[in-house]
């Protein structure tokens, strides 16, 4: 048993090592990428975007169930983007508040006759379609029965009538300039670039005027703190690295924009999976490397999407159940890809990674916890070596959560007082000891229910206004 022990904690040692240095590189990497765009940030000709007839129209999707207090101000918000043409469209998925009534109130809806095109498939009957009175081409609404979130996008995707479609959240709120950054790389290789993602940042504390953040600020809470850093670490840093090297397999559902006739190519959001947003990148790198395309599936910095973030360990645990049953349930689904040279750094490199320093990081987490105590007891392992064990799983842990923040701050310094960027700090320093072990229940129970095949439940999220970002109480 002692030998056995023994070579559990030697595994568990190697393996934090392993993860941490994984995360380390892709940091480096992210740095070069972020050197690369500052110097081109002068000469990215946004403005030329902006003002030319040739720039790709983009038909925005918001699916919206029980999103009442936020759904008005986030269209207003959404019609303030500067691009020069593009059409808001608003899923309401069977909402039982009074998410239609604000939108009709607000913006003076007329139903009108239209007939739905199927090119991808959805369960929830769309019951009607209405406009605004004032600009009917630029925004329209659909009502539909209640089917979920991938049947809310595929109903949107059907009605969309431009090129590019951009899926957004209700409780999100673009940067100003959003569209046109994560627009960019279509604009510069419209042949290749199939699908851009954007980075999703935590609203709570921040100021909020118009539907714009106007200041941007650390959450007193340590929480919302500590879910910021672990962003800038998984989000901003660790997506720009697999995009430098050709691995992006996730974009985010909040803020993703795909070409349209790729997704009805690849058909649509998959309707049996709580991950539908990394299944759809995923699916399509399989269909398009399957017949042989040359194709670019990128990330883009700069714009973000500021979303609401759990502020109680109840629906911060329920979010991340949820990712994490996503992300079994996308292995599961593609699992020939894993491992298999057809599908290039996709199937070589980035799956595996998921598999193994994702899926299965949890499960080490928690092994980790009952191993070295009993090894300590059973004289199996030395004190010397519980002191290397921690400082490789905590502190290089640690080390990396700082890295990630220290880029953050150098290449973009979005936080402007001292005592934000000292509060990350303080989030990172204890991110690695207590809140990964805490999340760690919940996401093996995600796993559990993705293998046992448990129906997906899109499910309902408490909204505040964007007026009130301390109130806040989200689980997206």
């Amino acid at each position: 048993m002692r030998l056995l022990v023994e070579i559990g904690n030697n595994l568990v040692f190697a393996y934090f090592i392993m993860i941490n240095t994984c995360y380390l590189a892709l940091i480096g990497i992210a740095y070069v990428e972020f050197r690369h765009a500052q110097r081109r940030r002068a000469f990215t000709g946004s403005d030329d975007l902006f003002r030319s007839p040739l720039t790709p129209t983009v038909s925005l999707l918001v699916p919206a169930h029980n999103e009442g207090p936020v759904i008005v101000p986030a269209v207003h918000a959404l019609a303030a983007l500067r691009y020069p043409r593009f059409e808001i469209v608003v899923i309401d998925d069977g909402s039982t508040d009074d998410t239609f009534e604000r939108l009709r109130a607000e913006f003076d809806l007329v139903e009108i006759p239209y007939v739905m095109p199927r090119e991808v498939p959805c369960r929830g009957e769309p019951q009607s379609v209405h406009v605004a009175r004032n600009s009917p081409d630029t925004f329209r609404v659909v009502r539909k029965l209640n089917g979920g979130k991938a049947d809310a996008l595929n109903v949107g995707i059907n009605l969309a009538q431009h090129d590019l479609v951009c899926m957004v959240d209700a409780d999100s709120i673009l940067d100003h300039d959003a569209l046109l950054s994560v627009v960019k790389p279509f604009a510069d290789d419209p042949l290749r670039v199939v699908a851009t993602g954007g980075v999703v940042g935590i609203a709570n504390g921040c100021r909020v005027s118009g539907g714009r953040i106007v200041d941007v600020r650390m959450p007193r809470q340590l929480l919302a703190r500590i879910q910021i850093v672990e962003y800038i670490r998984a989000f901003l840093t660790g997506r720009t690295g697999w995009s430098r090297i050709g691995g992006l397999v996730v974009i985010s559902g909040a803020f993703g924009m795909f070409r349209r006739d790729v997704l009805v190519r690849v058909g649509g959001m998959a309707l049996d999976t709580v991950g539908e947003d990394a299944e759809l990148v995923v699916r399509i790198h399989r269909r398009l490397r399957e017949s042989g395309d040359d194709y670019r599936v990128v990330f883009a910095a700069d714009p973000i999407s500021w979303s609401q973030a759990p502020t109680t360990l109840r629906a911060l645990g329920g979010q991340r159940r949820r990712w994490h049953r996503g992300l079994a349930e996308v292995l599961q689904n593609h699992r020939p890809m894993i491992g298999n040279p057809r599908y290039g750094r996709i199937g070589l490199v980035a799956l595996p990674f998921y598999l193994l320093f994702e899926l299965l990081a949890p499960f080490v987490e928690l092994f980790a916890l009952i191993l070295l105590p009993l090894g300590l007891l059973i004289d199996a392992v030395s004190l010397d070596f519980a002191w290397w064990f921690f400082l490789a799983a905590y502190g290089y842990g640690t080390v990396v959560s700082l890295s990630a923040l220290l880029l953050e701050e150098m290449s973009f310094h979005r936080y402007r007082r001292w005592r934000d960027i000292a509060r990350g700090f303080f989030a990172a320093l204890i991110e690695n000891v207590g809140y990964r072990q805490l999340l760690a229940p919940y996401q093996i129970r995600g796993v559990w229910l993705a293998w046992r095949g448990r129906e997906a439940v899109w499910g309902t999220i408490a909204r505040a206004d964007f007026d009130k970002p301390t109130a806040r109480q989200s689980a997206r």
